[in-house]
């Protein structure tokens, strides 16, 4: 085990030292970021990070931690990868349509479904027992990795806040992993510390104020492998470990699912962008730009205590902490105003209920 500490030490120094000729490559592909109505920066920028973090990633596996893991689904992801990132290069200097990144999605997906073998093949539910999902599976399979992608690609909207949330949910999901789900399959929890530690060497890089942006080539990559490890717990789902990989990544989903209530409630299309993200909404309540970051990592951090909870409660005691989480959540939301300043039902529902007590009073 120790040896393995020191090449995920060494992959973060790798990621590090990478990064700058990343950089450099970035400006000569012309994958740069332009200001605009929708951008936070103010000058170009350098995107295409996802490269160096990539780069790191698969030095760490295959030469570093090769004898870690299984050589067909190492090689059968690594290729899922190599479409994803790019997917995501050909976006950074070209900005493809979002129907044709969603195609190379789900090319990846389906890499990871058919070669990989990596899905969920069975639902077990309280009460009723287990199901097997048959044909269902694929559908499931493909649907959850296309939601855990796109929901990382749209909080990538600040220096570092994609990448310190990523990192987060994937340390929390390596120790559930590897404490809890997959202890006979701990290659998967140093398969995810591998990123972690590709994320880290980043991260300096990344954070505010950023030398260079994630872009979809490190957006799309880093979801689209958080949906791909979160399924190696998920091949035969349960109440409790359904609900884990989706409190770990709290702070994308919660986001993902706002925006789309958001513009249907204001009837536009699902995939029409706008400033009203979580990260948007907490600067134009006044915070600034680390600020924003560094509060969005603590609700991250807040999500990650929260499932580790899950596997040390009984059932009811899950379903409860469940309730909780949401009813807390709406509150949260609410209060910032995510889906519009009139829209708020449950806090106008507590407002109500303390007026008549206090008039009762």
């Amino acid at each position: 085990m120790f040896n393995v500490i020191v090449y995920l030490f060494l992959t973060m120094i790798l990621s590090a030292v990478i990064t700058p000729f990343v950089i450099k490559l970035a400006y000569i592909l012309g994958a740069v970021d332009n200001p605009n109505a929708r951008r936070v920066n103010k000058k170009p920028m350098p995107t295409m990070g996802g490269m160096a973090i990539f780069i790191a990633f698969t030095f760490s596996t295959f030469v570093l931690l090769r004898n870690q893991f299984p050589s067909h689904e190492l090689f059968s992801v690594f290729l899922a990868e190599c479409i994803i990132i790019l997917t995501g290069i050909i976006d950074d200097i070209r900005e493809l349509s979002p129907k044709a990144k969603m195609a190379g999605i789900f090319a990846a997906a389906c890499v990871i479904y058919f070669l990989a073998g990596i899905k969920m093949n069975e639902v077990v539910l309280p009460i009723f027992g287990a199901f097997n999902l048959g044909w269902w599976s694929f559908p499931i399979t493909i649907i959850w990795i296309l939601a855990i992608t796109n929901a990382v690609n749209l909080i990538d909207g600040l220096d570092g806040l994609a990448t310190g949330v990523s990192i987060i949910a994937l340390f929390t999901m390596g120790i559930v992993g590897y404490f809890f789900l997959n202890t006979t399959n701990v290659y998967v929890s140093i398969w995810i510390f591998a990123l972690v530690a590709s994320l880290l060497g980043f991260l300096p890089h990344n954070f505010h104020p950023a030398s260079i942006f994630l872009g979809d080539t490190g957006a799309l990559f880093i979801g689209f492998m958080m949906a791909v490890f979160s399924l190696k717990g998920l091949k035969n789902v349960t109440f409790i470990t359904m609900l884990i990989p989706v409190v770990i990544l709290g702070v994308p989903i919660t986001d993902t699912v706002y925006a789309m209530l958001r513009r249907f409630l204001n009837k536009k299309p699902i995939t029409q962008a706008d400033k009203h993200h979580l990260h948007h909404r907490l600067m134009q309540l006044g915070l600034s730009h680390r600020q924003t970051v560094l509060v969005i990592y603590g609700l991250s951090l807040v999500f990650a205590f929260i499932s580790l909870l899950y596997p040390l409660s009984s059932l009811w005691g899950s379903v409860l902490l469940t309730i909780g989480v949401l009813i807390g959540l709406e509150l949260f939301v609410e209060s910032i105003g995510l889906i519009g300043d009139n829209r708020q039902p449950l806090l106008r529902a507590i407002q109500k209920f303390v007026k008549r007590l206090e008039k009762k009073d």
